[in-house]
Formats: C-alpha cells, sequence, structure tokens
C-alpha cells in the first residue's frame, strides 16, 4: 500500500497543480493578481502557523537554513506565480504562459550537472524535448499575436524563478519540516506580493461567491496540498525526474479547461497530449 501511494504522488501533483490555473482564472476577475496572491498566501499562513504550532513542528535550525528555505520560497512562490500573473496582466495570451515556463525542465536538466551533480541520460533528454514539443502542439491555438517582450519578461522571470528554486531546494534544503518551512517560505513571498499589491495595485476586492471559492481554493488544494507533494518529491527524487511532470500540466489544465469554461479542445492538442505523456515517460530516472 505505501509503494502504491507513493507511485500515485506524481499523479496527485500534477491534477493538483493544474487546478490552480483554474483557480486563479475563477479567482483574478474579482481582485487583482497581486491582491489575489497576497490574500491566497494569507489564508496559507492562518492554517499553517497554527497547526506548526500545536503540533510542535521544529523550526529551522540557525541563521543559514532560514535563509535557504526562504530563498527557495522566493523563488518559487513570488518570483514564479507574480511573473506568471504580471505577465497575464500586461496582455500575454495564457498559452503562450505556459509555453514559456513549460521550458523549465530542459533548463534543469541543462544546470542539473553543475548544480547538483546529477547525469541526464541521452534518453532523457530525448523525453524532455518530446515533452518540450507536446507542451506547444497542446497550447498553439492560444499563444496569439501581437506579443511583445515587454509582455514576455514577467514569464520569463517566472521561469528563472522556478527553475533556479527547484535546484537551489534539492541542493541547500534536502531535509526539512514541510510544516515549518512552509511557513517560512509563504512568509517570505507574502511580504513581495503584498508590496507589490500596495505599490501597482487599487487592492480593490469584488467579493462573491466564486471568488471565495476560487482563493480558498488556491490556498487550500494548491499552496498547500500540491506545494507539500512537490516539496515531498523535491526531497525523494532527482530534480530533472521531478520537473519532467511539469510537462503534463498545460495538457490537464487544457482538459479542465475545456470541462469547465468550454474552452476549444483542438485535434493537435489531443495529439500534442499524447507526444507530452511519452516525453515525460522517456525523460523518468532509472
Amino acid at each position: 500500500m505505501k509503494q502504491g501511494w507513493r507511485a500515485f504522488i506524481p499523479h496527485l501533483f500534477v491534477l493538483l497543480w493544474s487546478s490552480g490555473f483554474i483557480g486563479s482564472k475563477l479567482g483574478v476577475p474579482y481582485a487583482e493578481p497581486f491582491t489575489f496572491l497576497t490574500l491566497r498566501y494569507v489564508i496559507v499562513l492562518m492554517i499553517l502557523v497554527p497547526i506548526a504550532w500545536f503540533t510542535r513542528a521544529p523550526w529551522p535550525r540557525g541563521g543559514r537554513q532560514w535563509m535557504h528555505i526562504a530563498i527557495a520560497g522566493l523563488l518559487i512562490h513570488a518570483v514564479y506565480l507574480s511573473g506568471c500573473v504580471w505577465s497575464l496582466r500586461l496582455g500575454l495570451p495564457s498559452g503562450m504562459v505556459s509555453l514559456i515556463v513549460s521550458m523549465q525542465p530542459i533548463l534543469t536538466a541543462a544546470f542539473a550537472g553543475l548544480a547538483l551533480g546529477e547525469r541526464v541520460l541521452p534518453r532523457q533528454w530525448g523525453g524532455l524535448v518530446l515533452g518540450f514539443v507536446g507542451t506547444t502542439m497542446v497550447v498553439a491555438h492560444k499563444t496569439g499575436s501581437g506579443l511583445t517582450l515587454t509582455m514576455m519578461m514577467p514569464a520569463i522571470a517566472a521561469l528563472a524563478g522556478i527553475t533556479a528554486g527547484t535546484l537551489w531546494q534539492k541542493r541547500h534544503c534536502p531535509t526539512f519540516d514541510l510544516r515549518t518551512s512552509t511557513v517560512v517560505q509563504y512568509a517570505a513571498s507574502l511580504l513581495v506580493t503584498a508590496v507589490l499589491a500596495l505599490t501597482t495595485e487599487t487592492r480593490e476586492v469584488q467579493w462573491s461567491g466564486q471568488f471565495v471559492f476560487a482563493v480558498l481554493w488556491v490556498a487550500l488544494v494548491l499552496s498547500i496540498g500540491a506545494i507539500s507533494l512537490l516539496n515531498h518529491l523535491i526531497r525523494s527524487g532527482t530534480a530533472v525526474n521531478v520537473t519532467r511532470l511539469f510537462y503534463t500540466v498545460p495538457a490537464v489544465t487544457a482538459l479542465m479547461a475545456w470541462a469547465i469554461f468550454g474552452e476549444t479542445l483542438t485535434g493537435l492538442s489531443l495529439i500534442g497530449m499524447v507526444v507530452a505523456v511519452l516525453g515525460v515517460w522517456l525523460a523518468r530516472g532509472r
């Protein structure tokens, strides 16, 4: 049973992580992006801080460990999510955002040897390239035109953030308590999004049932559930073996958007899903 649960964790992570894009789409119309993220992090901390306190979870030891955990959190949460929503706010199509950040597995593989001493097999390189081709096919009809470098720069920053954050956490935070360390990561990220909300947005929120559902969903399911699974995967596997899973996220998100919002699902997208899954399979570790 325990082995079966371990095998199911990557699939559950992809499902939960993909649902975050749907939750954000439901909530962003009612609040500006950084205000939305700030509320999300506040809710997460209101839940995790009491849990860490009452369970007497061990806190990081020494300023160096606090620093490394906070840096990983800033890169994975603040830089990645802020970059994505900022590009969307500037008018970059969601498909283009997905395509840019989906380069993460290739970038991770390129730097894994230097940063972590991990060896990437030729078969894995082939799988990573095939996965990126499949992802491109999935989102091709959503990339749009009239793109500018200004629109794409925040998404490129998001790509750099999630890649560097994964490598940083794998190298500098090999062991830590998920309860207290997640508190540290979200507290650091909250400072960034709160400052951005205060300096760039009106901070007005149109409260509705849909907005409450959306912000609770991304806070509980994504920021607590999916991130806990991601931290587990980073700790127990190689960086390349973890990041290859992100190739299946656009495909799962596209299926969710088709079922929930009635978005177009083209034949090319369906073929791309198969290609991406094949790439993920080839890129698996030993």
